[in-house]
C-alpha cells in the first residue's frame, strides 16, 4: 500500500472524503487513495527534484556546498530545485543554481537519476561549471567551497550523485559515518 499523503484527505473535485480503496489497474488491484463519490485518485508519484555538483570553475574547481535555511543542524549539501511548468530538467537546473547562487552555469552534464523514497522523490542530477560572485538567496543560510578529493558523500538522496561525478574525476568516495 502507499504511504499515506497527509496533505490529501480531502477530494480536490467535490471535497469529499478521500478513502483507501482498491480498483483493477494494470497488473491488478491497487489500493490508493481515492475519491468514493467522483472517483478521484490520488496518484502520489514521485516529485522529481533536480541537483546539481557545482564545479567553481573560476575557484580552481572546488565544489559548492550550501546549508539550507529550513535545515536543522549544519549539513551542507547540493544545490537543488523543482523545475517549473515548461522547463526541461537543464533549464530549471541554469534558473535554480542562479537564484540561489547567483553562479553563472557554463555546462550540464548529467550523472544520473536516483530515487529517494523517504521524500518519495526523483532525484535528478547534474555536474555544473559554472562561474561569478557567489550571492545565497534567503533560502541558503551558508555555503562551503571544496576541493574535491575532500568532499565527503553521505549515502541518502544527493550523496549518491556527488560520489558518482567524484568516481567520474577518478577520486574514491569518502562516506559520512551514519
Amino acid at each position: 500500500m502507499d504511504t499515506p499523503d497527509a496533505s490529501y484527505r480531502y477530494c480536490p473535485q467535490c471535497a469529499a472524503s478521500l478513502a483507501w480503496l482498491a480498483r483493477e489497474e494494470d497488473g491488478g488491484p491497487k489500493t490508493r487513495l481515492r475519491c468514493p463519490q467522483c472517483e478521484f485518485t490520488h496518484w502520489n508519484n514521485p516529485t522529481p527534484v533536480l541537483a546539481a555538483v557545482i564545479e567553481c570553475v573560476d575557484r580552481e574547481g572546488q565544489v559548492l556546498l550550501a546549508r539550507n535555511a529550513a535545515w536543522p543542524g549544519r549539513f551542507f549539501g547540493l544545490i537543488t530545485g523543482f523545475m517549473e511548468a515548461g522547463e526541461t530538467p537543464e533549464e530549471g537546473l541554469r534558473r535554480e543554481i542562479a537564484e540561489e547562487t547567483s553562479l553563472q552555469v557554463d555546462a550540464l552534464n548529467l550523472l544520473g537519476v536516483w530515487d529517494f523514497q523517504r521524500k518519495n522523490q526523483l532525484i535528478v542530477a547534474y555536474h555544473a561549471q559554472a562561474r561569478g560572485e557567489i550571492t545565497l538567496s534567503p533560502e541558503l543560510a551558508e555555503y562551503k567551497l571544496i576541493a574535491p578529493e575532500k568532499l565527503r558523500c553521505w549515502p541518502q538522496g544527493t550523496g549518491q550523485a556527488l560520489a558518482t561525478w567524484l568516481r567520474s574525476k577518478g577520486i574514491t568516495p569518502q562516506w559520512m559515518e551514519s
